[in-house]
Parts: structure tokens; sequence; C-alpha cells
């Protein structure tokens, strides 16, 4: 079995979702310094993949076969889910149930 990185599973959950014409966008979230200031951008433990189906809210961490969330994504994931959001942990294009 080939190991997809993090980065193609997100990119092939990327076109699918366009493909579907499902309104998505690329949440992108880091830190990073400069000039000894720190910066820092985007929501800690959001998911990787941000998309609206029927209303609803719904989070994708796109995750390697070995990949694990850390508690900010595990704390987002609860969050989200308390407030009627969904949120899917995909390690490949066939986890994707929308």
């Amino acid at each position: 079995m080939v190991k997809l990185k993090e980065s193609h599973i997100q990119r092939s959950v990327l076109d699918y979702l366009s493909l579907k014409n499902i309104f998505h966008y690329r949440q992108n979230t880091g830190a990073f310094k400069r000039d000894d200031h720190f910066y820092q951008f985007g929501t800690k433990g959001s998911p990787d993949v941000v998309c609206v189906i029927n209303g609803q809210y719904v989070g994708i961490e796109c995750k390697s076969s070995t990949g694990k969330q850390s508690d900010s994504q595990k704390d987002f994931q609860e969050q989200l889910e308390k407030a009627g959001g969904k949120y899917l942990i995909v390690r490949s294009l066939e986890d994707l149930k929308l």
C-alpha cells in the first residue's frame, strides 16, 4: 500500500469538492517569526478544508495513514460538533463521505 502524503490527500479533496461544485476553501493556519515579532494566523486546531453542505459547516482534516490529531484539533472537533457542525478525518479520497 502506498502511503499518501497529507498534501496529496488535501489536493484530491479540494479537486473533488470543486468538481462537485461544493462551496469550500482551504483553511490556512500557522505562525512565523519576523524581525523579532511572532505572527499567528488562522484558528488553532481548525481543519484543513472547510465546506458548507446543505447549510451545515463541514470541517475536513486530512491525515496520512499514520497522522494523528493534535490536542487543539481534537478540541476544535468537539466544539464544532457541539455547535452542530460535522468534522471528518480523511486519510484518502475514499474516506470523504458527504
